[in-house]
């Protein structure tokens, strides 16, 4: 009895898969299975029989009953490992019927940023959202005293990372741009689109928003090369040709000279549009990199120049496609995204049109 039940586990150990480990389940424990008669025949034994035989019998079924328990969960496991392993899932494709399902607006701009300015030779950087001080302040020449790293706009980490440098919710994309300027030679063409944190809430601000920045850094660049990018991006953005620009002296720590850029609306059914040139709205900042900024990321500030810019995706959505409150972006309404949300096979091209 002893070797037929040894015999047994070692079948159910070299099961190969999870049917033919239930035949041997069935084999041994089913209604005819071997164990199964062997305590049918309890019944049949005299007191003292039963009292040798019945702790063998049950130790017998145990030791069956923990074999199969023990390939079950590694045949199962295996399973799931090569799952793992071989299935993938596209979040790319859309949402199969009768579900719903829209890209959010936000996801839309970042698309259509991305074809404009890949059209114009810039590649798209991305870094982490947690971001050390140097990186968000000190090598974008933002000194210890100034109002954008007081508490109330930044959201610090109690921790340290292992150089020492304080932890924060980054407050703006640019330590992309000094990833980039970091890891790779000029000359430099990006953009970097991202989630950005801000203690601050209202009509037109969120704790948590998207920003891109764009960055170029290359020899002999100028504000004309920084103003033909901005009017080119924007009029194709808006799929406008009267896209008018102006820009304003400013101040950024780490742009040398700084502008602030305006781009002229027209009035329309008491909606500001943007195009023509009835009033200006400010949209962007942007300057030239400022040479402390090269000079942190180990370049040569009198080799290498370039210019910076930045602004909200979440307000470039707003006025290219009519929202008023930038908090409905964050809501979760689908009332609110299936208006405003795009289907999945509206992906933006130049040639068809970037908009909807």
């Amino acid at each position: 009895m002893a070797s037929d039940t040894d015999a047994s586990i070692d079948r159910i150990k070299a099961a190969p898969d999870l049917q033919a480990l239930e035949a041997e389940r069935v084999s041994a424990l089913g209604k005819q299975g071997a164990i199964t008669q062997l305590l049918k025949t309890l019944g049949a034994m005299t007191p003292e029989q039963r009292q040798a035989e019945g702790p063998r019998i049950h130790a017998l079924r145990e030791a069956v009953t923990d074999a199969i328990a023990a390939r079950k969960a590694a045949l199962e496991g295996a399973a799931l490992e090569q799952r793992l392993a071989t299935e993938k899932l596209d979040l790319t494709l859309p949402v199969p019927p009768p579900l719903e399902g829209s890209v959010h607006p936000v996801s839309q701009v970042m698309d259509e940023l991305a074809e404009i300015f890949a059209d114009l030779g810039f590649a798209v950087a991305t870094g982490p959202e947690i971001e050390d001080d140097w990186r968000n302040f000190t090598a974008l020449n933002i000194p210890e005293t100034h109002p954008a790293r007081a508490m109330h706009d930044t959201f610090y980490f109690p921790d340290q990372d292992a150089g020492g440098q304080r932890m924060l919710l980054r407050t703006h994309t640019s330590p992309v741009q000094i990833r980039t300027m970091q890891s790779q030679q000029p000359p430099i063409y990006i953009i970097a689109p991202g989630r950005t944190y801000r203690s601050d809430s209202d009509a037109t601000h969120t704790p948590m928003f998207h920003q891109v920045e764009g960055l170029v850094i290359d020899r002999g660049i100028h504000l004309g090369h920084l103003k033909w990018t901005l009017e080119t991006f924007l009029k194709a953005y808006f799929e406008r040709d009267d896209i008018v620009l102006r820009m304003r002296p400013s101040y950024f720590p780490f742009t040398e000279p700084s502008a602030e850029v305006d781009v002229g609306y027209t009035m329309v059914k008491g909606r500001r549009v943007l195009g023509g040139n009835e009033g200006w709205m400010e949209l962007l900042g942007s300057g030239m990199v400022h040479p402390k900024v090269i000079a942190a990321c180990g370049l040569d500030p009198e080799e290498w120049q370039g210019f910076a810019f930045g602004c909200g995706i979440d307000r470039l959505a707003m006025l290219k496609y009519g929202m008023d409150d930038l908090r409905a972006f964050f809501d979760g309404d689908l009332r609110w995204l299936k208006h405003y949300g795009f289907s999945a096979l509206d992906v933006p091209t130049l040639s068809g049109g970037v908009g909807a």
